[in-house]
């Protein structure tokens, strides 16, 4: 069966009785396959595809159903060594096979990192881990840093709800005004790619078609990166009201967001501001539905995350058509990440122009940074840019807690950066992009002197071969034999063939068909590049 056809079986049930969370639901359930197979019949599809969906997730999967706590084993927490005594910790209270783990919980600003009955915690100390498995209902706050160095858009408080949605009154019915403001202002994706806003809903307002949709992605498993979490925990209604808008412009009445499981008070908190917009009816023209990620950092690619609501396994799709064209349930579809809606608002209310004034010619505006643990003031940062990376570094991270060798900006996929290049670069695409790294979603993921670089790539590229949807043959098969090369290296009597080495790396970037297996090449580049005398030992 086709996923075309998958698709338009999907469809018939709509986002109101979804069929990814239905699988999703009876298979937290661990129920017997009879009901599988029921689902299955009551949307005329084989077992094949609830199978295939419901063992491909990291919470849904058969061997993970008993895990009653997740441990980040992300690179921020991986460098700060902090995981192996929290797994220690946590045997005391549960077993051992009881402990699964995740790719980020966002809490790279404080590590020892852990999800437990749908919250996220950081516990340094065997107290803590006490009060909290003594205490069902115990929360624990995340505490970290603030800040801005430019008018803040991203981070200034709404201070009147109504008259913030009553902004949307003066654009009703003009959708090439909002265009025309999206366009001076040279918005550009904030979730990595930088790909210009205005022309996402340019595209959809020429598509004819009775359904159109908006799609946020707010999947943010890049390890370093918790920005997102930031907006959607404590600035909704900016995200909110840059879907609603854009779905006024393009003509959609419906906004999905796609948020991590990993990140269950922005659930809550997003779920929170729908109900307060709904009981205040200060939208009544336009329906949100939130779809729960369980474990993909895939799904965080725009197509694989529309098979994932589709209830398809989240493979990455061939493009074209694009998803402005054939986007979710084969419908023209706006999808762009939770910072980009987040400018929206402040960008219709004080002109393209303002914006546009803001930041560098072709990197406008301003960017969230977020800075790891190893900073002196670890946090959520607003950013103009153009700044100086050494200013975002030391004036607001306030340097290193300890001697720091380089840093990953952009998460997984992002480039490695000697310390001793960051006087050369600015806050922006180009900067980054031209000196060959990369912005990314903007986590800064600190490096330590004493860290193995060999033991770094080793986990990105098991991280990567572990995540890959499995599509393509260079991502599923190259990253698992980069993988294995580098770990045999490490362990065995065996030096790796560099030129072998260089074809499977160009192989990666160049045969994979999303940035996953495209993307892992750039940071094990630079790593060969800047620690070379490191690195030799393991080559030949």
């Amino acid at each position: 069966m086709s996923n075309k056809n998958i698709r338009a079986l999907s469809e018939r049930k709509g986002l109101n009785d979804n069929l990814f969370e239905n699988i999703s639901e009876l298979s937290l359930k661990d129920v017997v396959k009879e009901e599988f197979h029921e689902l299955a019949d009551r949307f005329h599809l084989d077992d094949s595809v609830v199978l295939g969906t419901s063992s491909f997730y990291d919470f849904l999967k058969p061997e993970n159903r008993n895990k009653k706590v997740y441990v980040c084993d992300g690179t921020a927490c991986m460098t700060s060594g902090t995981q192996k005594s929290l797994i220690k910790g946590l045997e005391k209270h549960i077993n051992a096979d009881e402990i699964g783990h995740a790719a980020c919980l966002g809490r790279c600003h404080s590590n020892s990192a852990f999800m437990f009955n749908d919250k996220t915690y950081s516990a340094k100390k065997k107290e803590q881990l006490n009060q909290i498995f003594s205490k069902k209902e115990y929360s624990q706050e995340k505490k970290y840093q603030t800040g801005c160095n430019t008018t803040p858009v991203l981070t200034s408080p709404i201070d009147d709800l109504n008259d913030f949605y009553a902004l949307a009154e003066e654009f009703t019915n003009k959708p090439q005004q909002i265009i025309d403001e999206l366009k001076t202002s040279n918005l550009r994706g904030r979730g990595g790619a930088g790909f210009p806003y205005w022309i996402k809903l340019y595209t959809v307002i020429k598509e004819k078609a009775d359904q159109k949709y908006i799609v946020c992605n707010a999947d943010e498993g890049d390890p370093g990166a918790y920005s997102d979490m930031y907006l959607m925990e404590h600035q909704p209604h900016k995200v909110l009201f840059g879907m609603y808008i854009s779905g006024k412009c393009v003509g959609a009445d419906t906004g999905v967001l796609y948020i991590r499981g990993e990140y269950p008070d922005s659930i809550r908190t997003i779920r929170k501001a729908i109900k307060e917009l709904t009981s205040s009816k200060l939208i009544n023209d336009f329906n949100f539905k939130i779809i729960r990620g369980q474990g993909a950092y895939v799904c965080g690619e725009e197509t694989a995350l529309l098979n994932s609501i589709e209830g398809l396994r989240p493979e990455v799709r061939v493009r074209p058509p694009y998803p402005a064209q054939e986007g979710l349930y084969g419908k023209p579809t706006v999808l762009s990440n939770v910072e980009t809606f987040a400018n929206i608002h402040w960008i219709l209310k004080n002109s393209g122009k303002a914006y546009e004034d803001l930041g560098t010619k072709n990197s406008t505006g301003t960017k969230l940074v977020s800075l790891d643990s190893f900073f002196k003031e670890p946090g959520i940062y607003e950013i103009e840019m153009g700044t100086p990376l050494d200013s975002v570094l030391n004036d607001f991270g306030g340097g290193f807690t300890s001697e720091v060798k380089a840093l990953q900006i952009g998460g997984p996929l992002g480039g490695i950066v000697p310390v001793e290049k960051i006087k050369d670069l600015t806050l922006d695409f180009e900067s980054l992009h031209n000196n060959g790294f990369l912005l990314g979603h903007a986590g800064f993921v600190c490096i330590p002197k004493d860290f193995p670089m060999i033991r770094f790539i080793e986990h990105l590229m098991k991280f990567t071969a572990d995540e890959s949807c499995g599509k393509c043959y260079p991502c599923r098969i190259g990253s698992f034999r980069g993988y294995e090369m580098i770990k045999k290296a490490r362990y065995d009597d065996y030096k790796i063939d560099r030129q072998l080495f260089n074809d499977l790396l160009e192989t990666l970037e160049f045969g994979s068909l999303c940035a996953l297996g495209g993307g892992v090449p750039l940071p094990v580049k630079n790593a060969l590049q800047y620690f070379e005398e490191e690195l030799k030992a393991f080559f030949k």
